[in-house]
């Protein structure tokens, strides 16, 4: 969905500023915007998070607040540099590469905060911390166990960082220290010697030449001339453990208690049989270009690359000249949805009907990349913008919405019910609106023209000159320097 607001009254005195309300009355002012798109203030009006505001200088600054719940966002030059702020403390981030973060210092729930009789001790490690990708990382707490400053590749001892409970090396590759889970793999130098012990783990590597690990009564690995040969056993408790194994690129085998597969000549020729919890079989010729796949949940059928339909966990999806044409059906939290694609992103289209009651009207999205994005969400909401570039490509990022996309908005139409809809074009320099016993025209600060049920009013250059009349029955009059202006009143339905 393109971000929008509710609007009844336009105020345009472009390209100085263009205003919109909620209501008949000049406040409160909904959005404004100033020198085209580029500087501007919004309300945003969404189910989840009501009553957020965004303004700023597009493209360089753009902030969303949520004063409700105390947060901010600022985006400088988005993506290069994002802040976020909360109750809990704030975060900055510059390219994703240096990143600091700083949280409040109040006590949070656990273990070892305040206890309900009273009596207090030592609250959870409230972290602050320091990155920059790659050479240094740091996280300062209330805790000397998980606070530390790392140099990379020098020295550094990390805490829940990479996926490992702690990370530590000195002078990497040369020396590195992997601990999870109580297990401990020392690697001197990295990747080639690794050493792993601890909860009854034990391996060795002499990678790429040989290597094992193992459990007793859990699970073996092995290999020898990485990738090439290799062996790994799992679920040694069960009567028939999970294995997977291969001789690259003759052989390769995984089997446990319910699926056999076996490739042949890897990764071209083989077959797949899994026997529960449903049945399926599957055979490979020349993999990835023709695969069979026949089951009770699953079915493959593809002559890659010109045509390939397969149902899996529900989805149906058809392939035709890959990646020239794609659909796919598939139901999801109530809703039938169909999805047709050309070419990933040039067109993509995507439908959405009640599955208890089809005959409800349709949802759709429809991209057809950059020129325009249409957006109809069945209940009488209705948006249209050209060009978009962004929507297609980032569809579920906010701040490119409300930084980056309005720069390209030449045209856009909004419909927030079959009787209130308003067009744009050049960024507010010309719009019209039609809503019930209203309509809008403005042509910049030029021509803007007023109809209502009962007043109406044309005005030339803001005000300086004009016609209007009070009722319908009464004359049109001359009015010279009536800047301030009185919107036409709506009636509750149209004339």
């Amino acid at each position: 969905m393109l971000t929008g607001v509710t609007r009844a009254t336009e105020y345009n005195v472009w390209p100085f500023w263009v205003g919109e309300t909620a209501g008949e009355t000049a406040q409160p002012v909904e959005a404004w915007s100033s020198a085209g798109p580029l500087f501007f203030h919004q309300t945003l009006h969404t189910a989840k998070e009501p009553d957020q505001t965004a303004g700023g200088f597009r493209p360089l600054f753009v902030q969303k607040s949520d004063p409700a719940r105390g947060k901010t966002e600022s985006y400088f030059l988005y993506p290069i540099f994002t802040y976020r702020s909360t109750p809990d403390g704030y975060r900055w981030s510059l390219l994703s590469l240096i990143n600091h973060y700083s949280d409040s210092d109040k006590p949070r729930p656990g273990p070892t905060s305040p206890t309900a009789e009273g009596t207090s001790g030592p609250h959870e490690p409230t972290p602050g911390g320091f990155d920059l990708w790659p050479f240094y990382f740091s996280r300062k707490t209330n805790d000397a166990a998980s606070s530390y400053h790392a140099v990379f590749p020098l020295y550094g001892s990390v805490v829940r960082r990479f996926g490992q409970d702690r990370l530590t090396w000195v002078l990497f590759p040369l020396y590195a220290r992997f601990e999870k889970r109580n297990v401990t793999t020392t690697t001197a130098p990295w990747p080639f010697i690794k050493v792993m012990q601890g909860e009854g783990n034990h391996g060795f590597e002499l990678w790429p030449l040989f290597g094992y690990r193992s459990k007793t009564g859990a699970y073996r690995e092995q290999f020898y001339l990485w990738p090439l040969i290799y062996k790994d056993e799992h679920a040694l408790w069960q009567e028939k453990p999970d294995m997977n194994l291969g001789f690259l690129p003759f052989y390769t085998r995984v089997s446990n208690q319910t699926v056999t597969s076996e490739t042949y000549l890897w990764p071209f020729f083989g077959y797949t049989n899994r026997t529960a919890p449903t049945h399926y079989h599957e055979t490979r010729y020349f993999w990835p270009f023709l695969v069979q796949g026949r089951g009770d949940d699953k079915y493959v059928n593809r002559w890659g690359p010109f045509y390939t339909h397969s149902i899996r966990k529900g989805i149906d999806k058809t392939w035709v000249l890959w990646p020239l044409w794609q659909h796919r059906t598939w139901t999801d939290a109530g809703l039938n949805q169909t999805r047709n694609q050309f070419l990933w992103f040039f067109y993509d289209s995507t439908l959405q009907r009640s599955a208890k009651n089809p005959a409800l009207p349709s949802a759709h999205k429809t991209h057809i990349w950059p020129l325009v994005t249409i957006w109809n969400n069945g209940a009488g909401r209705k948006q249209v913008q050209a060009l978009s570039p962004f929507a297609p490509l980032f569809p579920y990022n906010e701040p490119i919405q409300l930084t980056w996309t309005p720069l390209f908005s030449l045209y856009r139409y909004d419909r927030e019910s079959p009787e209130d809809r308003r067009h744009t074009f050049l960024w507010n320099f010309i719009s019209y609106r039609r809503a019930p016993g209203q309509r809008e025209f403005h042509l910049g600060p030029i021509l803007s023209v007023d109809k209502g049920t009962t007043a109406n009013r044309i005005a030339l250059g803001c005000g300086l000159l004009g016609l209007k009349r009070a009722t319908p029955e009464s004359h049109w009059r001359f009015f010279f320097f009536e800047f301030k202006r009185h919107p036409a009143k709506a009636a509750a339905s149209q004339p």
